[in-house]
């Protein structure tokens, strides 16, 4: 071992618990990063290998009835290369001890020949017996969200007719990775996906010769746009409700959207951690070469090169990075499985694969490198650069001056601290940016929780105001209110409209529903994030903000809207607003400006309930009843499956950001009063000896710590709010668009972990100051 490596031994033991709290705010940097992206990569892979396994389609197409002669035409479309047609259809679904009706989606099914495409993954029980009637195979996540069990009986009411269902399997299927009716939310307990006899399923809906479902996969130089046109073209005297490619499926949209919040928070956050680390580095590093200034001295006496010095200090930041390596390689790992167990609960694959790549572990070795590097270059060039003689020397001592009126108001121990920020300004305002994002980084991370209680609030208590909503299979005449509000417990109704569209401006379309609403609709409101409310305007559409981005438009601009239902018209509309709502990408007007242009008569599709909540299970009972009822939603029960869902997830990375965010505090406040203690060691000294007790001279330190807490709490408080904003920005919001709403108590929270995590470094430091040799430390001076 040479005299340099033992040098560096000695170094590394001597200053152990600050090298062991800088390597904890790395392992921090490196452990998000190899988690989200391990998480990123482990989603996308079994996202992927289920597609391909499954063979899930690359189109898929709905109509009303068209005949099975029409597949020739479809399979004669270039690029497409495989082509299957079924029949779907949603229907209201009840359970023996449960009153709210829940919906189920029933999908026809060979089970003697499979199909080639969205093939299921039976994970118990058997397949449906060939011409069995009545036996159903559900999706997983129901029949376990339900507590039911293989053999039970469920009535699905099927074009009319109450029919009884037993239960003989569970299965996956790519389509329902994430089952929901199309809201965004997960919907476990309300929302059944049921594969049933494809010949049954057409004989109870009169549609045998016929299908209302066709799935597409095109061969890979084929034109997506072409065949959505030809697909159209082909199903629209069938009623086509438009072709959607697989990038604007419900399910893989939502997917892909949550797989890419991954790499943003993998790329975001740690990056603030490793900043961090790098400036604690910098500032240890700093005030080691300093207090090493006379045996560097020595060192360049002795003709040791400038450039094996520097090597010295760089491994001396390379060990540490090295430590922090290893503990965020496996807080990386616990942190990924964590992540990949929670999206178990969400999404609904047959293998679930978690891995964590090579290239992750060196990418964040090699960045948390960097950082260390950056910092131990910063901190040596100084010294290096002086001549040998001159390093001998000790540093000229600081000059003290009055720079402030009002320090005469101050006591002495007052003067002290706010002179000694004074003297070294740098690293006081490097110290408060660094305590600074770690409130930064806990507000940036738990925001979400506000964010999902405003979102939830706004959306169900300001917006959707009813208690019921019920979706008729067929449009009805605008008179059913006046029947609604005859039923049990109904104290209002109010009806709606909802036509599918494909909204065109230019060469830009999206494929979206308008939706009808009655110029005193009070059930039914839009709102945005603000509370700001908007209307539809008379003989104009309104659309949210970034439905009018993604077409390009401005309130005066014209778009063409092709309804897709009924006449399918084409007309133009004039956008006569915009409002910034937080749920999907969507387009309003006056009923009966949209029934106007649907060349209809006063026809409703759906029909919000404000219901006595006394009255609500005698309702729920009259709608089951009622064939033209295909839709039966609670709203109660719809928000409170959101909310367990998403309190888990909120719980889990509420707890691992605050744990993070007291880490780099912790570092960054400790390391700070080390390096103030070794210091000023010989100042603290001498005021002991010169009757000062030990709480006096622990003020004069931690006063300062104390002090710069303060500052960077209400900094990290601002930093928190542009933090959380910069997230927001990078992630996809396509399906909801999360507010940027930061409650207070999650301010108070933040600023309390931080200053809890000063307390405790206060107080390992104060033991030191308290246990101070005052002989040994007063024998020498720097």
């Amino acid at each position: 071992m040479t005299s340099l490596n033992r040098k560096l031994v000695r170094d590394l033991w001597a200053l152990k618990t600050q090298v062991v709290s800088i390597a904890l705010v790395i392992a921090c940097g490196i452990g998000g990063f190899i988690g989200s992206f391990s998480t990123h990569g482990s989603l996308l892979w079994s996202r992927d290998n289920y597609y391909a396994s499954a063979r899930f389609p690359h189109v898929f197409a709905s109509a009303k009835r068209v005949p099975v002669s029409m597949l020739e035409r479809i399979r004669a479309i270039p690029g497409v290369v495989e082509v299957e047609a079924r029949v779907v259809r949603d229907a209201q679904l009840s359970i023996p001890g449960v009153v709210p009706p829940m919906i189920a989606r029933l999908i026809g099914q060979d089970f003697e020949h499979p199909p080639g495409m969205n093939r299921l993954t039976l994970t118990s029980g058997r397949w449906p017996a060939p011409g069995a009637r009545g036996e159903v195979v559900v999706n997983e996540r129901f029949l376990e969200a339900r507590r039911l069990k293989l053999g039970d009986a469920l009535g699905v009411l099927l074009n009319g007719k109450l029919e009884r269902l037993t239960l003989v399997g569970t299965a996956l299927s790519p389509e329902y990775i994430f089952a929901t009716r199309g809201g965004g939310m997960p919907d476990d307990e309300w929302f059944a996906v049921l594969w049933t006899d494809a010949r049954a399923l057409a004989a109870a809906f009169n549609m045998e010769g016929a299908f209302n479902s066709v799935l597409l996969r095109l061969s890979r130089d084929a034109s997506l746009d072409a065949v959505l046109a030809a697909a159209d073209r082909i199903l629209e005297p069938y009623g086509s409700l438009g072709a959607v490619a697989r990038e604007e499926q419900v399910s893989h949209k939502i997917i892909t959207q949550e797989i890419d919040q991954q790499r943003v928070f993998g790329t975001v956050l740690p990056a603030v951690f490793l900043l961090v680390a790098g400036f604690i580095l910098n500032v240890v590093l700093h005030r080691q070469v300093h207090a090493q200034r006379g045996e560097i001295a020595a060192l360049k006496a002795l003709g040791y090169d400038d450039r094996w010095i520097a090597w010295h200090y760089l491994k001396f930041a390379s060990v540490i990075v090295l430590l922090g390596t290893l503990i965020g390689i496996g807080l990386g790992w616990w942190l990924g499985n964590g992540m990949t167990s929670l999206y178990t609960n969400l999404f609904h694959f047959p293998q679930f694969h978690y891995f964590m790549p090579a290239w992750l572990v060196l990418a964040g070795a090699a960045a948390a490198l960097a950082a260390a590097f950056g910092g131990a270059f910063a901190a040596t060039r100084g010294v290096l650069r002086l001549h040998a003689a001159e390093a001998l020397r000790p540093p000229a001592p600081a000059q003290f001056r009055a720079h402030f009126s009002f320090e005469d108001l101050l006591t002495p121990a007052q003067r002290m601290i706010l002179r000694n920020l004074e003297r070294r300004p740098v690293r006081a305002a490097t110290t408060i940016a660094g305590i600074a994002g770690s409130v930064a980084i806990l507000i940036a991370g738990t925001f979400w929780a506000d964010a999902l209680d405003w979102f939830i609030d706004v959306q169900f208590n300001q917006v959707q105001r009813a208690d019921v909503n019920v979706g008729f299979a067929e449009p009805v005449p605008r008179g059913v209110r006046r029947e609604l509000e005859r039923l049990p417990g109904v104290s209002q109704a109010e009806v709606t409209r909802a036509i599918p569209a494909r909204l065109r401006a230019g060469h830009r379309s999206y494929r979206t529903g308008i939706t009808g609403v009655e110029d005193d609709a009070v059930l039914w409101r839009i709102f945005d994030a603000e509370l700001r409310e908007a209307r539809p305007a008379p003989g104009g559409v309104l659309l949210t903000t970034r439905l009018a981005d993604r077409l390009g438009v401005r309130p005066g601009d014209s778009v063409i809207a092709e309804l897709l239902e009924g006449k399918r018209v084409k007309g133009a509309l004039r956008v006569t607003g915009t409002v910034r709502e937080m749920a999907g990408m969507n387009a309003w007007m006056r009923l009966e400006d949209l029934n106007r242009l649907a060349r209809e008569s006063a026809v409703v599709s759906a029909a919000g309930l404000s219901v006595e909540r006394s009255q609500e299970n005698a309702l729920l009972e009259r709608l089951k009843e009622m064939p033209a009822a295909a839709v039966v939603i609670v709203n109660r029960g719809l928000v409170d499956t959101f909310r367990a869902t998403s309190a888990r997830n909120v719980l889990f990375f509420t707890t691992v950001l605050s744990i993070f965010a007291a880490t780099i505090a912790v570092g960054v406040v400790y390391n700070n009063a080390r390096i103030q203690l070794a210091e000023r060691a010989w100042e603290l000294a001498s005021l002991r000896v010169l009757g000062f007790t030990r709480r006096e001279v622990s003020v004069l330190l931690l006063g300062e710590l104390a002090v710069e807490i303060a500052l960077a709490i209400p900094l990290g408080f601002v930093a928190g709010f542009w933090l959380a904003a910069l997230l927001l920005a990078l992630m996809s919001q396509e399906v909801m668009e999360f507010p940027l709403v930061i409650f207070p108590s999650t301010y108070a929270y933040s600023g309390a972990v931080v200053v809890a995590a000063g307390v405790v470094s206060a107080l390992i430091v104060r033991n030191r100051i308290d246990n101070l040799d005052l002989v040994a430390v007063l024998k020498t001076r720097e």
